[in-house]
């Protein structure tokens, strides 16, 4: 049963997600908007395009609801894989979806102190390459005119 509703989502996602699938909703609504006068715009003519799209939006639900768990599972195992691979990297970040809100808060708090410390001296070495580059440019000899005197 799931194997097939995996089937079934993926067709229907790449379906209902392609331009003619839009062209088609919109010929809908734009066939629904004319027929407008000829139902005198009645509750039943706009009953029709309530329930129809209600239906669609239902279902849709869980359509993208199952794409996305999937494309977000084979996510994790691709970066699981390239933390495993890499040398250095803490493996411990492996299947971090499986942390609670607390430990992942926590480690966001680790994170962020880590991107402070790495823009602290970013700006360190920002300043000491300008302070470099501004001392080089003070002990350079004036350049000479075109006819070799100095200015």
């Amino acid at each position: 049963m799931k194997e097939l509703f995996r089937k079934f989502s993926h067709r229907a996602s790449e379906a209902v997600g392609s331009p003619a699938a839009f062209i088609l909703a919109l010929v809908i609504l734009l066939g629904w908007g004319f027929s407008g006068p000829l139902f005198h715009y009645s509750d039943t003519w706009q009953l029709v395009i309530n329930t129809a799209t209600t239906i669609v939006t239902f279902l849709m639900v869980f359509l993208i609801q199952n794409t996305q768990n999937r494309d977000a599972k084979a996510l994790h195992l691709k970066l699981d894989e390239l933390i495993r691979s890499i040398k250095g990297a803490r493996n411990t970040m492996v299947n971090l979806e499986e942390l609670s809100d607390e430990e992942l808060e926590t480690l966001q708090a680790q994170f962020r102190r880590i991107g402070e410390k790495y823009t602290r001296i970013s700006t360190r070495i920002e300043e000491v390459a300008e302070i470099i580059e501004d001392a080089g440019t003070e002990k350079q000899p004036p350049k000479p005119n075109h006819r070799g005197a100095e200015k």
